[in-house]
Protein backbone atom coordinates (compact mmCIF):
# COMPACT_ATOMS: atom_id res chain seq x y z
CA UNK A 1 0.00 0.00 0.00
CA UNK A 2 2.74 2.51 -0.59
CA UNK A 3 1.59 5.84 -2.14
CA UNK A 4 3.15 8.56 -2.71
CA UNK A 5 2.86 11.25 -0.52
CA UNK A 6 -0.44 13.99 -0.89
CA UNK A 7 -1.97 11.37 -4.04
CA UNK A 8 -5.19 10.68 -2.28
CA UNK A 9 -7.57 13.16 -0.88
CA UNK A 10 -9.43 10.51 1.21
CA UNK A 11 -9.02 6.85 1.90
CA UNK A 12 -11.76 4.58 2.06
CA UNK A 13 -11.72 1.29 4.56
CA UNK A 14 -14.06 -1.45 3.66
CA UNK A 15 -16.11 -1.35 0.46
CA UNK A 16 -19.52 -2.39 1.46
CA UNK A 17 -22.08 -0.34 0.40
CA UNK A 18 -21.39 2.27 2.17
CA UNK A 19 -17.99 2.67 1.95
CA UNK A 20 -18.69 2.53 -1.74
CA UNK A 21 -21.30 5.40 -1.69
CA UNK A 22 -19.12 7.34 0.45
CA UNK A 23 -16.59 7.14 -2.00
CA UNK A 24 -18.68 8.14 -5.23
CA UNK A 25 -20.10 10.89 -3.14
CA UNK A 26 -16.43 12.06 -2.76
CA UNK A 27 -14.99 11.34 -6.21
CA UNK A 28 -18.05 13.31 -7.88
CA UNK A 29 -16.61 16.39 -6.19
CA UNK A 30 -13.34 16.63 -7.59
CA UNK A 31 -11.60 14.33 -4.51
CA UNK A 32 -8.75 11.61 -5.40
CA UNK A 33 -10.55 8.52 -3.42
CA UNK A 34 -8.77 5.27 -2.45
CA UNK A 35 -11.21 2.59 -1.61
CA UNK A 36 -9.33 -0.44 0.10
CA UNK A 37 -10.74 -3.89 0.70
CA UNK A 38 -9.46 -6.67 2.58
CA UNK A 39 -11.25 -9.32 0.75
CA UNK A 40 -10.23 -10.28 -2.94
CA UNK A 41 -13.77 -8.67 -4.18
CA UNK A 42 -15.73 -5.75 -3.28
CA UNK A 43 -19.41 -5.37 -1.71
CA UNK A 44 -19.54 -6.62 1.82
CA UNK A 45 -22.81 -8.01 2.33
CA UNK A 46 -23.39 -7.14 -1.24
CA UNK A 47 -21.69 -9.96 -2.80
CA UNK A 48 -22.72 -12.54 -5.12
CA UNK A 49 -21.00 -16.12 -5.31
CA UNK A 50 -21.24 -19.76 -6.71
CA UNK A 51 -21.36 -21.12 -3.05
CA UNK A 52 -22.92 -24.72 -3.87
CA UNK A 53 -22.37 -25.91 -7.17
CA UNK A 54 -21.16 -24.25 -10.47
CA UNK A 55 -23.86 -22.13 -12.14
CA UNK A 56 -25.67 -21.26 -8.94
CA UNK A 57 -25.31 -18.06 -8.22
CA UNK A 58 -26.01 -17.42 -4.24
CA UNK A 59 -26.02 -14.16 -2.72
CA UNK A 60 -22.93 -14.21 0.55
CA UNK A 61 -25.76 -11.74 2.58
CA UNK A 62 -28.16 -9.25 1.38
CA UNK A 63 -30.55 -10.76 -1.53
CA UNK A 64 -33.66 -8.42 -1.52
CA UNK A 65 -33.51 -4.75 -2.18
CA UNK A 66 -36.32 -2.16 -1.67
CA UNK A 67 -34.05 0.59 0.00
CA UNK A 68 -31.99 -0.02 -3.38
CA UNK A 69 -34.42 1.98 -5.57
CA UNK A 70 -36.05 4.06 -2.79
CA UNK A 71 -33.33 5.49 -0.70
CA UNK A 72 -32.12 8.93 -2.03
CA UNK A 73 -28.35 7.95 -2.10
CA UNK A 74 -29.01 5.18 -4.88
CA UNK A 75 -32.18 6.39 -6.79
CA UNK A 76 -30.77 9.03 -8.41
CA UNK A 77 -27.06 7.61 -9.39
CA UNK A 78 -29.03 5.56 -12.57
CA UNK A 79 -27.25 2.82 -11.87
CA UNK A 80 -29.24 1.21 -15.05
CA UNK A 81 -26.35 2.76 -17.31
CA UNK A 82 -23.92 0.30 -15.39
CA UNK A 83 -25.27 -2.54 -15.98
CA UNK A 84 -27.63 -3.11 -12.57
CA UNK A 85 -31.14 -3.97 -13.50
CA UNK A 86 -34.20 -4.82 -11.24
CA UNK A 87 -36.62 -7.82 -10.86
CA UNK A 88 -40.11 -7.52 -9.55
CA UNK A 89 -41.71 -11.15 -8.03
CA UNK A 90 -45.06 -11.39 -9.09
CA UNK A 91 -45.43 -10.30 -5.13
CA UNK A 92 -43.00 -8.79 -2.91
CA UNK A 93 -44.02 -10.87 0.19
CA UNK A 94 -45.72 -14.37 1.29
CA UNK A 95 -45.77 -15.55 5.22
CA UNK A 96 -47.07 -19.26 5.67
CA UNK A 97 -49.06 -19.40 8.66
CA UNK A 98 -49.87 -23.53 8.31
CA UNK A 99 -48.76 -25.73 5.59
CA UNK A 100 -51.75 -25.15 3.79
CA UNK A 101 -52.31 -21.27 4.12
CA UNK A 102 -50.31 -18.39 3.44
CA UNK A 103 -50.88 -14.54 3.18
CA UNK A 104 -49.77 -12.82 0.20
CA UNK A 105 -48.56 -9.25 0.61
CA UNK A 106 -49.29 -7.75 -2.79
CA UNK A 107 -47.69 -4.94 -4.62
CA UNK A 108 -51.65 -3.38 -4.16
CA UNK A 109 -52.52 -2.16 -0.74
CA UNK A 110 -55.91 -2.61 -1.41
CA UNK A 111 -55.50 -6.51 -3.18
CA UNK A 112 -53.20 -7.08 -0.28
CA UNK A 113 -56.86 -5.91 1.99
CA UNK A 114 -58.71 -8.14 0.05
CA UNK A 115 -56.27 -10.94 0.72
CA UNK A 116 -56.67 -10.25 4.57
CA UNK A 117 -60.67 -10.69 4.80
CA UNK A 118 -61.66 -9.24 7.67
CA UNK A 119 -58.54 -7.47 9.12
CA UNK A 120 -58.22 -6.31 5.47
CA UNK A 121 -59.68 -2.37 6.47
CA UNK A 122 -57.51 -2.36 9.67
CA UNK A 123 -54.88 -2.74 7.53
CA UNK A 124 -55.59 -0.32 4.91
CA UNK A 125 -55.80 1.86 8.12
CA UNK A 126 -52.71 1.47 9.31
CA UNK A 127 -50.15 1.49 5.90
CA UNK A 128 -52.72 3.89 3.85
CA UNK A 129 -51.09 6.84 5.23
CA UNK A 130 -47.77 5.99 4.55
CA UNK A 131 -48.30 4.18 1.11
CA UNK A 132 -49.82 7.86 0.07
CA UNK A 133 -47.02 9.51 1.40
CA UNK A 134 -44.62 7.74 -1.29
CA UNK A 135 -41.13 8.43 -1.08
CA UNK A 136 -41.78 10.93 1.60
CA UNK A 137 -41.40 8.93 4.91
CA UNK A 138 -39.02 6.72 3.19
CA UNK A 139 -36.99 10.37 2.83
CA UNK A 140 -37.27 11.17 6.28
CA UNK A 141 -36.68 7.56 7.83
CA UNK A 142 -32.88 7.36 6.27
CA UNK A 143 -32.56 11.04 6.77
CA UNK A 144 -33.20 10.81 10.55
CA UNK A 145 -30.97 13.71 12.23
CA UNK A 146 -32.48 16.14 9.50
CA UNK A 147 -33.39 19.03 11.72
CA UNK A 148 -36.16 20.21 10.77
CA UNK A 149 -37.08 16.78 9.30
CA UNK A 150 -37.56 16.66 5.56
CA UNK A 151 -41.38 15.34 5.49
CA UNK A 152 -42.42 16.56 8.91
CA UNK A 153 -46.13 15.41 8.43
CA UNK A 154 -45.39 12.05 7.08
CA UNK A 155 -43.22 11.45 9.90
CA UNK A 156 -45.10 12.64 12.48
CA UNK A 157 -48.30 10.41 11.24
CA UNK A 158 -45.80 7.04 11.21
CA UNK A 159 -44.27 7.97 14.48
CA UNK A 160 -47.74 8.18 15.84
CA UNK A 161 -47.63 4.58 15.76
CA UNK A 162 -44.76 2.86 14.38
CA UNK A 163 -43.20 3.71 18.43
CA UNK A 164 -45.64 0.74 19.55
CA UNK A 165 -44.75 -2.72 19.87
CA UNK A 166 -45.88 -5.07 17.33
CA UNK A 167 -47.57 -7.60 20.27
CA UNK A 168 -48.98 -4.64 21.72
CA UNK A 169 -50.12 -2.82 17.86
CA UNK A 170 -51.90 -5.84 17.06
CA UNK A 171 -53.79 -7.32 19.91
CA UNK A 172 -55.91 -3.85 19.43
CA UNK A 173 -55.71 -3.32 15.66
CA UNK A 174 -56.52 -7.22 14.72
CA UNK A 175 -58.77 -9.82 15.14
CA UNK A 176 -57.83 -12.70 12.99
CA UNK A 177 -54.52 -14.40 12.55
CA UNK A 178 -53.62 -13.60 9.13
CA UNK A 179 -52.78 -9.64 9.33
CA UNK A 180 -51.15 -9.89 12.83
CA UNK A 181 -48.51 -12.71 11.54
CA UNK A 182 -47.98 -10.79 8.26
CA UNK A 183 -46.95 -8.12 10.71
CA UNK A 184 -44.93 -9.80 12.84
CA UNK A 185 -42.85 -11.38 10.05
CA UNK A 186 -42.20 -7.62 8.82
CA UNK A 187 -41.24 -6.76 11.77
CA UNK A 188 -39.17 -9.60 12.57
CA UNK A 189 -36.12 -8.34 10.49
CA UNK A 190 -35.72 -5.87 12.78
CA UNK A 191 -34.16 -9.00 15.37
CA UNK A 192 -35.97 -7.65 18.11
CA UNK A 193 -37.59 -8.84 20.71
CA UNK A 194 -41.50 -8.55 19.19
CA UNK A 195 -42.59 -6.72 22.51
CA UNK A 196 -39.56 -4.28 21.85
CA UNK A 197 -40.80 -0.12 21.38
CA UNK A 198 -40.34 0.82 17.49
CA UNK A 199 -40.90 -2.72 15.86
CA UNK A 200 -44.02 -1.74 14.66
CA UNK A 201 -42.29 1.09 12.89
CA UNK A 202 -40.20 -1.58 11.27
CA UNK A 203 -42.53 -3.60 9.98
CA UNK A 204 -44.60 -0.11 8.89
CA UNK A 205 -41.56 0.61 6.57
CA UNK A 206 -41.04 -2.59 4.54
CA UNK A 207 -44.73 -2.75 4.57
CA UNK A 208 -44.55 0.39 2.88
CA UNK A 209 -41.66 -0.12 0.66
CA UNK A 210 -43.78 -3.07 -0.51
CA UNK A 211 -46.39 -1.56 -1.07
CA UNK A 212 -45.11 1.66 -3.04
CA UNK A 213 -41.68 0.34 -4.86
CA UNK A 214 -41.77 -3.53 -4.35
CA UNK A 215 -39.25 -6.14 -3.14
CA UNK A 216 -37.07 -6.07 -6.04
CA UNK A 217 -33.58 -8.38 -6.80
CA UNK A 218 -30.60 -7.41 -8.54
CA UNK A 219 -30.81 -9.21 -11.82
CA UNK A 220 -27.86 -11.63 -11.78
CA UNK A 221 -27.03 -11.22 -7.76
CA UNK A 222 -26.56 -8.31 -5.04
CA UNK A 223 -22.90 -7.92 -6.79
CA UNK A 224 -24.14 -6.36 -9.91
CA UNK A 225 -25.21 -3.22 -7.30
CA UNK A 226 -21.27 -3.39 -6.19
CA UNK A 227 -19.99 -3.65 -9.19
CA UNK A 228 -22.17 -0.83 -10.46
CA UNK A 229 -21.09 2.03 -7.88
CA UNK A 230 -17.41 0.66 -8.87
CA UNK A 231 -17.92 1.31 -12.32
CA UNK A 232 -19.32 4.88 -11.21
CA UNK A 233 -16.43 5.60 -8.66
CA UNK A 234 -14.28 4.32 -11.25
CA UNK A 235 -15.60 6.93 -14.28
CA UNK A 236 -15.52 9.63 -11.62
CA UNK A 237 -11.53 8.92 -11.49
CA UNK A 238 -11.48 7.09 -8.01
CA UNK A 239 -9.88 3.98 -7.47
CA UNK A 240 -10.81 0.61 -5.58
CA UNK A 241 -8.14 -2.07 -4.78
CA UNK A 242 -8.82 -5.68 -3.45
CA UNK A 243 -6.95 -7.37 -0.95
CA UNK A 244 -5.23 -5.15 1.06
CA UNK A 245 -5.96 -5.87 4.83
CA UNK A 246 -5.81 -2.79 6.73
CA UNK A 247 -4.60 -3.18 10.45
CA UNK A 248 -4.00 -0.04 11.27
CA UNK A 249 -4.59 3.51 10.38
CA UNK A 250 -1.00 3.83 10.26
CA UNK A 251 -0.46 0.99 7.07
CA UNK A 252 -2.59 4.18 4.79
CA UNK A 253 -1.00 6.27 2.65
CA UNK A 254 -1.33 10.24 3.67
CA UNK A 255 -4.42 11.59 3.01
CA UNK A 256 -7.33 14.58 4.23
CA UNK A 257 -9.81 12.23 5.20
CA UNK A 258 -9.76 8.65 6.17
CA UNK A 259 -13.87 6.91 6.21
CA UNK A 260 -13.64 3.56 7.60
CA UNK A 261 -16.81 1.09 6.59
CA UNK A 262 -16.44 -0.62 10.11
CA UNK A 263 -18.43 -1.33 13.56
CA UNK A 264 -17.40 0.81 16.35
CA UNK A 265 -14.83 -2.56 17.64
CA UNK A 266 -12.98 -2.88 14.51
CA UNK A 267 -12.70 1.40 14.35
CA UNK A 268 -10.79 1.51 17.79
CA UNK A 269 -8.91 -1.68 16.87
CA UNK A 270 -7.63 0.42 13.54
CA UNK A 271 -7.48 4.00 15.41
CA UNK A 272 -5.95 2.84 18.96
CA UNK A 273 -4.67 5.97 20.77
CA UNK A 274 -5.64 8.05 17.68
CA UNK A 275 -8.97 8.08 19.47
CA UNK A 276 -9.45 9.74 22.63
CA UNK A 277 -10.35 7.80 26.08
CA UNK A 278 -13.47 9.12 26.22
CA UNK A 279 -14.41 8.71 22.92
CA UNK A 280 -13.35 4.64 23.04
CA UNK A 281 -14.99 4.21 25.79
CA UNK A 282 -18.02 5.25 24.45
CA UNK A 283 -17.95 3.21 21.67
CA UNK A 284 -16.97 0.02 23.44
CA UNK A 285 -20.70 0.87 25.43
CA UNK A 286 -21.66 -0.03 21.69
CA UNK A 287 -24.12 -3.00 21.25
CA UNK A 288 -24.58 -5.82 18.61
CA UNK A 289 -27.16 -7.50 18.11
CA UNK A 290 -28.17 -11.36 17.59
CA UNK A 291 -26.68 -13.02 14.93
CA UNK A 292 -27.82 -15.23 11.59
CA UNK A 293 -27.23 -19.09 10.81
CA UNK A 294 -27.76 -18.89 6.79
CA UNK A 295 -28.08 -21.86 4.33
CA UNK A 296 -27.78 -21.57 0.50
CA UNK A 297 -29.25 -24.44 -1.54
CA UNK A 298 -28.81 -25.44 -5.46
CA UNK A 299 -31.65 -27.24 -6.15
CA UNK A 300 -33.30 -29.90 -8.30
CA UNK A 301 -36.33 -27.90 -8.96
CA UNK A 302 -38.98 -25.28 -7.34
CA UNK A 303 -39.74 -25.57 -3.86
CA UNK A 304 -42.82 -27.44 -3.51
CA UNK A 305 -44.66 -25.49 -1.64
CA UNK A 306 -48.01 -26.93 -0.45
CA UNK A 307 -49.58 -23.40 -0.53
CA UNK A 308 -48.79 -22.81 -4.43
CA UNK A 309 -49.57 -19.10 -3.67
CA UNK A 310 -46.11 -18.87 -2.02
CA UNK A 311 -44.55 -19.59 -5.51
CA UNK A 312 -46.10 -15.89 -6.21
CA UNK A 313 -43.31 -13.87 -3.82
CA UNK A 314 -39.63 -13.40 -3.71
CA UNK A 315 -39.81 -13.72 -0.39
CA UNK A 316 -41.04 -15.81 2.16
CA UNK A 317 -41.50 -15.82 5.99
CA UNK A 318 -42.01 -19.32 7.72
CA UNK A 319 -43.23 -18.03 11.15
CA UNK A 320 -46.29 -19.30 12.02
CA UNK A 321 -48.99 -16.71 13.66
CA UNK A 322 -47.91 -13.87 15.65
CA UNK A 323 -47.49 -15.68 18.85
CA UNK A 324 -44.80 -18.06 16.96
CA UNK A 325 -42.77 -15.54 15.92
CA UNK A 326 -42.60 -13.57 18.85
CA UNK A 327 -41.47 -16.96 20.99
CA UNK A 328 -38.61 -17.59 18.03
CA UNK A 329 -37.54 -14.05 18.31
CA UNK A 330 -38.16 -14.14 22.21
CA UNK A 331 -35.68 -16.83 22.15
CA UNK A 332 -32.87 -15.12 20.45
CA UNK A 333 -32.88 -12.20 22.15
CA UNK A 334 -32.23 -14.20 25.55
CA UNK A 335 -29.48 -16.20 24.08
CA UNK A 336 -31.21 -19.26 23.44
CA UNK A 337 -31.43 -21.39 20.32
CA UNK A 338 -35.42 -21.25 18.75
CA UNK A 339 -36.84 -25.19 17.87
CA UNK A 340 -38.73 -23.70 15.69
CA UNK A 341 -36.92 -20.38 14.33
CA UNK A 342 -38.59 -17.67 12.37
CA UNK A 343 -36.85 -18.42 8.65
CA UNK A 344 -36.65 -15.60 5.96
CA UNK A 345 -36.08 -17.19 2.19
CA UNK A 346 -35.50 -15.53 -0.76
CA UNK A 347 -36.16 -17.78 -4.19
CA UNK A 348 -34.74 -15.66 -6.76
CA UNK A 349 -34.41 -18.33 -9.80
CA UNK A 350 -37.92 -18.40 -10.15
CA UNK A 351 -38.05 -14.48 -11.38
CA UNK A 352 -34.16 -14.79 -12.37
CA UNK A 353 -32.91 -17.38 -14.62
CA UNK A 354 -29.51 -16.22 -14.02
CA UNK A 355 -29.28 -17.53 -10.95
CA UNK A 356 -29.38 -21.39 -11.68
CA UNK A 357 -29.01 -23.59 -14.71
CA UNK A 358 -31.93 -24.13 -16.65
CA UNK A 359 -34.81 -26.61 -15.20
CA UNK A 360 -32.51 -25.72 -11.59
CA UNK A 361 -33.57 -23.08 -9.02
CA UNK A 362 -31.59 -21.77 -5.62
CA UNK A 363 -32.85 -21.42 -2.66
CA UNK A 364 -31.42 -18.41 0.18
CA UNK A 365 -32.31 -18.47 3.69
CA UNK A 366 -31.35 -17.40 7.26
CA UNK A 367 -33.10 -17.74 10.55
CA UNK A 368 -31.68 -15.63 14.09
CA UNK A 369 -29.73 -17.33 16.36
CA UNK A 370 -27.75 -15.87 19.88
CA UNK A 371 -25.01 -13.49 18.78
CA UNK A 372 -21.80 -15.70 18.77
CA UNK A 373 -23.47 -19.13 18.11
CA UNK A 374 -21.66 -21.81 16.92
CA UNK A 375 -25.03 -24.47 16.58
CA UNK A 376 -25.60 -25.22 12.54
CA UNK A 377 -29.34 -24.77 11.78
CA UNK A 378 -29.19 -26.54 8.79
CA UNK A 379 -31.61 -29.63 9.95
CA UNK A 380 -34.01 -27.48 11.82
CA UNK A 381 -34.39 -25.52 8.59
CA UNK A 382 -34.62 -28.15 6.40
CA UNK A 383 -37.20 -29.98 8.28
CA UNK A 384 -39.42 -26.78 8.72
CA UNK A 385 -39.01 -25.97 5.49
CA UNK A 386 -39.62 -29.80 4.89
CA UNK A 387 -43.11 -29.08 6.75
CA UNK A 388 -44.40 -26.33 4.11
CA UNK A 389 -43.05 -27.90 1.22
CA UNK A 390 -42.96 -31.55 1.20
CA UNK A 391 -40.39 -32.90 -0.56
CA UNK A 392 -38.33 -30.28 -0.49
CA UNK A 393 -35.28 -31.89 0.87
CA UNK A 394 -35.62 -34.54 -2.20
CA UNK A 395 -34.80 -31.70 -4.55
CA UNK A 396 -31.55 -30.88 -2.49
CA UNK A 397 -28.55 -31.05 -4.83
CA UNK A 398 -26.12 -29.23 -2.99
CA UNK A 399 -26.49 -26.55 0.19
CA UNK A 400 -23.59 -23.89 1.80
CA UNK A 401 -24.10 -23.48 5.76
CA UNK A 402 -22.49 -20.41 7.12
CA UNK A 403 -23.34 -20.32 11.22
CA UNK A 404 -22.69 -16.62 13.07
CA UNK A 405 -19.69 -17.32 14.44
CA UNK A 406 -18.42 -18.57 11.29
CA UNK A 407 -19.92 -15.39 9.77
CA UNK A 408 -18.39 -13.00 12.06
CA UNK A 409 -15.05 -14.82 11.21
CA UNK A 410 -15.88 -14.34 7.59
CA UNK A 411 -16.59 -10.89 7.48
CA UNK A 412 -15.52 -8.54 11.25
CA UNK A 413 -17.93 -6.34 10.46
CA UNK A 414 -20.74 -8.97 10.96
CA UNK A 415 -19.94 -8.88 15.27
CA UNK A 416 -21.06 -11.87 16.55
CA UNK A 417 -23.06 -12.83 13.31
CA UNK A 418 -24.94 -9.72 13.32
CA UNK A 419 -25.28 -8.43 9.90
CA UNK A 420 -27.38 -5.43 11.06
CA UNK A 421 -24.33 -3.58 11.92
CA UNK A 422 -25.50 -2.90 15.66
CA UNK A 423 -28.72 -3.33 17.49
CA UNK A 424 -31.28 -1.01 16.13
CA UNK A 425 -33.51 -0.57 19.45
CA UNK A 426 -34.95 3.28 20.26
CA UNK A 427 -31.97 3.90 21.85
CA UNK A 428 -29.62 2.81 19.34
CA UNK A 429 -31.78 3.99 16.23
CA UNK A 430 -30.85 7.48 16.30
CA UNK A 431 -27.25 7.38 18.76
CA UNK A 432 -25.29 5.30 16.93
CA UNK A 433 -22.34 4.71 17.37
CA UNK A 434 -22.71 7.30 20.13
CA UNK A 435 -25.42 10.53 20.53
CA UNK A 436 -24.11 13.05 18.31
CA UNK A 437 -25.36 15.84 16.03
CA UNK A 438 -22.81 14.26 13.85
CA UNK A 439 -21.89 10.78 14.41
CA UNK A 440 -20.03 10.01 11.27
CA UNK A 441 -17.08 11.94 12.12
CA UNK A 442 -14.64 11.51 15.65
CA UNK A 443 -13.34 13.77 17.45
CA UNK A 444 -10.25 12.28 15.60
CA UNK A 445 -9.40 15.31 12.98
CA UNK A 446 -9.85 13.66 9.64
CA UNK A 447 -11.12 10.34 10.63
CA UNK A 448 -15.06 9.44 9.95
CA UNK A 449 -16.86 6.42 10.10
CA UNK A 450 -19.45 5.58 7.71
CA UNK A 451 -20.81 1.57 8.24
CA UNK A 452 -24.57 0.63 9.12
CA UNK A 453 -23.33 1.69 12.56
CA UNK A 454 -24.27 4.87 11.97
CA UNK A 455 -27.29 6.22 10.99
CA UNK A 456 -29.81 5.30 9.38
CA UNK A 457 -28.39 1.88 10.39
CA UNK A 458 -28.62 -1.33 8.39
CA UNK A 459 -29.53 -2.01 4.56
CA UNK A 460 -28.23 -1.32 1.09
CA UNK A 461 -29.04 1.95 1.15
CA UNK A 462 -26.05 3.80 1.05
CA UNK A 463 -27.63 6.50 3.40
CA UNK A 464 -24.73 5.70 5.95
CA UNK A 465 -21.72 6.74 3.50
CA UNK A 466 -23.23 9.61 1.90
CA UNK A 467 -23.99 11.47 5.05
CA UNK A 468 -20.70 10.74 6.41
CA UNK A 469 -19.23 12.37 2.80
CA UNK A 470 -21.26 14.99 3.59
CA UNK A 471 -19.62 15.28 7.38
CA UNK A 472 -16.63 15.11 5.30
CA UNK A 473 -17.09 17.80 3.17
CA UNK A 474 -18.47 20.12 5.73
CA UNK A 475 -15.51 20.19 7.75
CA UNK A 476 -12.85 19.58 5.27
CA UNK A 477 -13.97 20.99 2.31
CA UNK A 478 -10.90 21.22 -1.09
Amino acid sequence: MDSVANEWDAIVVGSGPNGLVAALELATEGWRVLVLERADTPGGGARTAELTLPGFRHDVCSAIHPLGIASPALRDLRLDTVGVGWVHPDAPLAHALRPEHAVVQERSLTATAVGLGGDGPAWERLFGPSVRSGPDLVDSLLDPLRIPPRHPLALARYGAVGLRSVSSLARHRFRGDDAPALLAGLAGHSMLSLDAPITTGFGMLLGQLAHVVGWPMARGGSQAITDGLVALIEAAGGTVRCGEDVRSLGDLPPSRAVICDVTPRQLVELAGDRLPPGYRRRLGRYRYGPGVCKVDWALDGQVPWADPAVLRAGTVHLGGTLAEVRAAEHDVVHGRVPEQPFLLLAQQSLFDPTRAPAGKHTLWGYCHVPAGCDVDMTTVMEERIERFAPGFRDLVLARHTITASAMAAHNPNYVGGDINGGIADLRQFLMRPVASLDPWSTPTEGLYICSSSTPPGGGVHGMCGRAAARSVLRRQPL
